[in-house]
């Protein structure tokens, strides 16, 4: 019988996934009917409900990132809920397209049940990903509904 992963282990099994650019995989690690909210993303969807739309979505980033990261200064926080946890990292990021190499701040409550993320909440430095990349008047643009 395999031993299921802690909510601490799932988390270092995702973000180990991100930074190796493992994309493919990460969706194996929530459950099938999962919550993933994106609390701060500027345009497109803050919200992805169940396995299938992570995986098209885990596919399109992995298809269209133009970054590299590498994870430092990960602390994990447990809670009074076995089952949840925070994590507080940030990333040093490499854009591929400007050159330009940047810290970007993160945190995400993971709910785990399992072994599996039965729910997230993100919070991630969008703009400074969106800055670096020169794609702030496209921001803008989304943002102004042109």
């Amino acid at each position: 019988m395999a031993e299921t992963l802690s909510p601490r282990e799932v988390f270092q099994e995702l973000l180990e996934g991100i930074t190796a650019g493992r994309f493919a995989e990460l969706a194996e690690l929530y459950a099938e009917d999962t919550v993933v909210e994106i609390a701060f993303a500027p345009v497109g969807p803050r919200r992805f409900e169940g396995r299938p739309a992570l995986k098209e979505r885990f596919a399109e980033v992995s298809e269209h990132s133009p970054v590299e990261l590498t994870a430092t200064n990960v602390v994990i926080r447990e809670t009074d809920d076995p089952e949840v946890i925070v994590a507080e990292w940030n990333y040093q990021v490499h854009h591929r397209v400007t050159g330009r190499n940047f810290e970007v701040a993160n945190i995400q409550v993971l709910r785990v049940r399992n072994g599996l993320i039965v729910s997230s909440r993100d919070f991630h430095d969008h703009l400074a990903l969106i800055v670096a990349g020169g794609d702030l008047p496209q921001l803008v643009a989304a943002l102004d509904g042109k």
